[in-house]
């Protein structure tokens, strides 16, 4: 390995061997610098990118050994060699098992000086560059898996509106949800971040529908109560489609409780108040004024006036108060034009 440019400190209370140490690991090629104690190691260092330390076991004051473990704390990709006399070969093993590469013993063989650095340098190089790879490819196999999901999740959508394409009194449904849940998530203060979670789960929060037999999901009239349990299952069947490529079970929530009443007479799981998700909560107000709004083969659009008069009707037992007066509030602001 070459060791040209490589920058290292030598650290050593005696003049003598940081010159003859700087002296042989420049022939090599390295760029030396010197410290003649740890606290002068320890500025250099602040200031310096250096890549192998040579450290003193003894010195005055801060001993080498108690040195290196600063140093592998505050630069732990450093490359530590430990310097020490004959009889303090124990204690550089010691300090072997604390993080240092290799230690040398004086009077020094300056060739294997010159070899232990670049063994130490070498393994640096190598540990970089696999942690770098390591990084590189747990960026493309997660870029990889982002692609995916939005490949699925695009599927999904499809899925949704083909579904809704089948039944001309719900085409669109789930994009004029969508829109008012974004608009309603505005109102109410939640984040760019919050919303665009709301958002994709109005698009996607009756994809639990495929699950369910056309002879209900298309049936001309009102559902029986065995009929209706079944249509039930579609807030679960949704979160179990996504929950193979989703990792944000906020969201999966929200699909799977967008029918639960504030009162804790809703479904799946009967949760009332502050327990249900506000994502969810405001997809129940969207959901309901559009079904509301839409006509039905088993009766007409109820117009969107009287959509509204029954929000207000049904709200803290139905609905979230506080999700009702921002829905309300945001009316006449929607993006797209609501019905009635």
């Amino acid at each position: 390995m070459s060791l040209s440019e490589e920058p290292v400190l030598i650290v050593d209370d005696e003049a003598v061997i940081r010159k003859l140490l700087s002296l042989r690991l420049s022939q090599g090629g390295c760029v030396c610098r010197e410290a003649a104690d740890a606290e002068e190691a320890i500025n250099i260092l602040s200031v310096q990118p250096v890549s192998l330390v040579l450290l003193d076991i003894r010195m005055p004051g801060k001993s080498g050994e108690e040195l290196l473990p600063e140093i592998l704390a505050v630069y732990p990709d450093m490359a530590v060699i430990m310097v020490t006399a004959v009889n303090d070969a124990q204690m550089a093993i010691d300090c072997m098992k604390k993080g240092a590469y290799d230690y040398l013993t004086k009077p020094f063989n300056l060739d294997e000086v010159l070899l232990s650095a670049e063994r130490a340098l070498e393994k640096r190089r190598l540990i970089l560059e696999n942690r770098d790879y390591q990084y590189n490819l747990e960026q493309k196999v997660a870029a990889q898996a982002d692609r995916i999901r939005a490949s699925f999740l695009n599927s999904i959508k499809a899925l949704a509106y083909a579904l809704e394409a089948k039944d001309k009194y719900t085409s669109g449904h789930s994009q004029r949800v969508a829109e008012m849940a974004d608009a309603t998530a505005r109102k109410m203060g939640l984040t760019d971040e919050e919303r665009e979670k709301v958002r994709l789960a109005g698009l996607i929060h009756d994809i639990g529908k495929i699950g369910i037999g056309s002879t209900v999901l298309n049936k001309e009239g009102r559902l029986t109560d065995e009929e209706y349990e079944e249509m039930k299952k579609h807030c679960q069947i949704g979160e179990r489609i996504l929950s193979p490529v989703m990792d944000d079970a906020g969201l999966m929530r929200m699909v799977r409780h967008h029918h639960e009443h504030y009162d804790g007479r809703g479904y799946p799981d009967g949760l009332s108040g502050q327990n249900i998700p506000l994502g969810a909560a405001i997809l129940s107000v969207c959901d309901a004024f559009d079904a509301m709004t839409s006509e039905r083969p088993y009766r007409p659009s109820m117009g969107a006036e009287a959509a509204r008069t029954e929000l207000k009707r049904c709200k803290g037992r139905q609905f979230n108060p506080e999700v009702v007066q921002a829905f309300l509030g945001v009316k006449g602001n929607f993006a797209v034009q609501m019905p009635g």
